[in-house]
Order: structure tokens, then sequence, then C-alpha cells
């Protein structure tokens, strides 16, 4: 029986998406239906679209931390967004909004607010993001991913739940992603991926150490759209981004190269991958990929390189010490015993509702 009706929102990026759609297969067989409003042609869109998720889209505004002429405009961006979220909620009438962050999250939190609608925000990064310090004040509860955030907000309404993690990234078939990527059993995998858009820095030292990579490792490259370059390698394949064959390719994967946004960290900590993690510098961005690497290197779970040290000679050294250092890191993984997110988050949109 449908007990009624969540909002999930959030995105800008995949990082603000992913989680809420790993909400989903919990939520629907807990009764609930659920219903996603991002922004207009934002990649929310296509994600929730895809997933099957009646979506909502609003005006929105970027909150930048840098000198735009299109900061001028935004506010009133921003309005209209409030503007379509509370029409929208209001036509909706959900019983509660789960709110990822991201810039989109604002106006649709403030809606909720103006309804007294309870929100829970979720903070997937070590410190809070700008989107979620800005809502901290309409929302009943607040569930961080790592436990070192909790003190950063509110203590009596913040609650480590750790983040969710798509069940179906478990089940990839090692066998199913080599006959993907049209490779052999015969020699280790190292999968590169930068990020939902790619990574200029990272393509470029890659394709610069192709030669000595592709002696010891068959390399899939998920470059980002339109960076991907022919080379002719038989131990080589690149690709503009992966869908549903990740979690294929991510069971074949010997070693991977990531960013460090905290999805692509927790997922590869989930499934126990030896990785290396190239945070993005502060020059791109608040710096929460650092603290989000650090965290993880301090446990014992992944390598670092930090981009401002990254050439092709510091990329192939850590490479190859990774390879010769991966069990080490598997051990530590394998130490670490990972709750139940999803239920936890579960747990809280009942205690709110109750």
């Amino acid at each position: 029986m449908e007990r009624g009706t969540l909002v999930l929102t959030g995105g800008g990026t995949a990082g603000h998406v992913m989680p809420n759609l790993a909400l989903l297969p919990a939520l629907k067989a807990a009764g609930w239906r659920a219903v996603y409003v991002g922004a207009h042609r934002g990649i929310e869109q296509s994600l929730a679209t895809e997933a099957g998720l009646e979506f909502h889209g609003i005006a929105t505004g970027k909150l930048r931390r840098y000198f735009s002429w299109q900061n001028f405009i935004d506010p009133f961006r921003v309005l209209k967004g409030i503007g379509d979220a509370y029409q929208i909620l209001g036509r909706v009438r959900p019983q509660l909004v789960f709110s990822k962050g991201g810039f989109v999250s604002v106006p649709v939190v403030l809606a909720a607010w103006l309804w007294r609608i309870p929100v829970i925000l979720h903070e997937s990064d070590l410190t809070p993001g700008l989107a979620n310090r800005l809502s901290v004040p309409w929302a009943r509860r607040i569930c961080t991913t790592f436990p070192e955030t909790v003190p950063l907000l509110p203590r009596a309404k913040t609650y480590c739940t750790g983040l969710p993690i798509r069940m179906e990234l478990r089940s990839g078939s090692a066998e199913k992603g080599r006959q993907w990527g049209n490779f052999s059993p015969n020699l280790p995998v190292l999968v590169v991926i930068g990020g939902s858009s790619g990574s200029e820095t990272i393509n470029r030292a890659v394709r610069q150490i192709l030669p000595v990579l592709t002696q010891s490792f068959q390399v899939l490259h998920v470059c980002g759209k339109g960076n991907v370059q022919t080379v002719e390698d038989p131990n080589y394949c690149a690709v503009e981004f992966l869908a549903a064959e990740l979690p294929d390719v991510l069971a074949m994967a010997d070693l991977v190269v990531s960013r460090a946004g905290a999805n692509a960290i927790f997922e590869l900590l989930a499934l126990r991958k030896p990785h290396l993690l190239i945070p993005l510098s502060t020059k791109a961005s608040r710096g929460d990929q650092i603290q989000n690497a650090i965290s993880f290197a301090k446990r014992g779970y992944s390598m670092v390189l930090q981009e401002e040290n990254l050439t092709p000679v510091t990329l192939a050294e850590a490479i190859a010490r990774l390879y010769r250092e991966r069990h080490n890191y598997i051990e530590a993984m394998n130490d670490q015993v990972l709750g139940d997110s999803i239920g936890q988050i579960l747990v809280q949109i009942e205690q709110v509702l109750s």
C-alpha cells in the first residue's frame, strides 16, 4: 500500500543525484512514491528520468565563489526557482523533502519550509557544501557520510548515516566487463575515471604514459564528453562515460584511478578496489575532495596524489607502487564494516514523520 509521496532533490553533478537514486528500491519497498525536483536540463533530469521517476524542473542560479556577471542575474533565477518549487510542492503535496545538496536544492528546501513540509538534508563530503550550509536552518534533520562532519553541524539534529550506495554496483560481472572492453583475462585492468565531465589534467597525463601503462595493464580510460582521442593500442579503450556497464567495468578492475568525490570513493571502498585518488585542487573547488581523500588515506584505504603534484612521471610511479602494494589497501578496506546507510536514512525519515 502506498504511504505517500517523498520529493527528492539535488543536482548540478552526478554526485548530488546518485545517492538519491540509490534510495529508490528501499523507498518503494517501504511504500513510498518518489518524485524528483531539479533544474531544467540539469544532469538530474536525465538521470531521474532514466530511473523512471516523475521529474519536475525549476529555474535555478548557481552559487558561485568567483566573480561573474551572472552573479547579478542569478538571484532573480533563484527567486523564480523558489516560486517554481512552491507551485510544484503545492501540487505534489509530499510528506517530506530529502535533499542531497547542489545549488538547485536551495529553492526546493525554502519552498518546503513555506509549506511546512519537513526537510532532511544529506551531506556527502567531509566538509558541508555551500548549498547545504544555507539550507541547515530550514531542515529538521541532517545526515552525514563522514563521522568527522557531525561536529561541523548542529549536533541536536545531525546524524552520521553513511552514504547510500547503489546495490547494482555489487552485482557486476568481471567477465562481462572484459567482453565489453574487449580485454583479456591475462593482463590486469586499470580503470581511469576523471569525474562525470572528465579531467583534462588526468587525461593528458594518462595519454603521455600510455606506452608504459599498456605494457603492464589493459587501460579503460573514461575521458568525459567530447574528450575521447583515438589511440591505436589493443590494450587501451577510451570512452566518454559509463552508464549501465559501470558495475561490470568496476568488477573487472584491478586498479582504479579516480577523483575523490564522496560517491566515487565510497563505491570503491564498498567494492574493495585498490585506488589512487587525484582530488580536485582548490583552484577548481572548495577543497572538499582533498578532505575526502585525506580521510581515506589516514584509514589506509587510498593512495593519494595531489593534483599540483601530478605529472606523467609521478602518475606512472604512483600506479606502479599501488599495484605492488594493492594487497595492503585491500586488507585495510576489508577491515571496514560498512553499515546499512540506506536503512539508517529510512529510520531518519520515519522518525521525522512520526
